[in-house]
């Protein structure tokens, strides 16, 4: 039963257009965890791989799993004066 001592995490993970084509993601509770794919699905892909393999290390090195809490995000717009 290989799956009795894993549990499902959730990371916020924030995408962006890559100037150069493509996608980059990001994972920012996760520090240095990010990945990139030239579609958006690739990069969904490839940035859950990377997470998975940051967990992974971590417990290799026995350290815990960081747990974020439930963030909420939102836009506001300014007025910026020209300079």
């Amino acid at each position: 039963m290989k799956n009795a001592n894993k549990k499902t995490l959730s990371y916020t993970v924030f995408y962006q257009t890559d100037p150069e084509g493509g996608y980059v993601a990001f994972a920012p509770f996760l520090p240095g965890c990010h990945s990139q794919g030239d579609t958006l699905e690739e990069a969904e892909m490839n940035i859950k791989e990377a997470i998975e393999l940051y967990l992974e290390s971590l417990a290799e090195h026995g350290e815990n799993f960081p747990i974020e809490e439930k963030t909420f995000s939102g836009e506001v717009k300014v007025l910026a004066r020209s300079l």
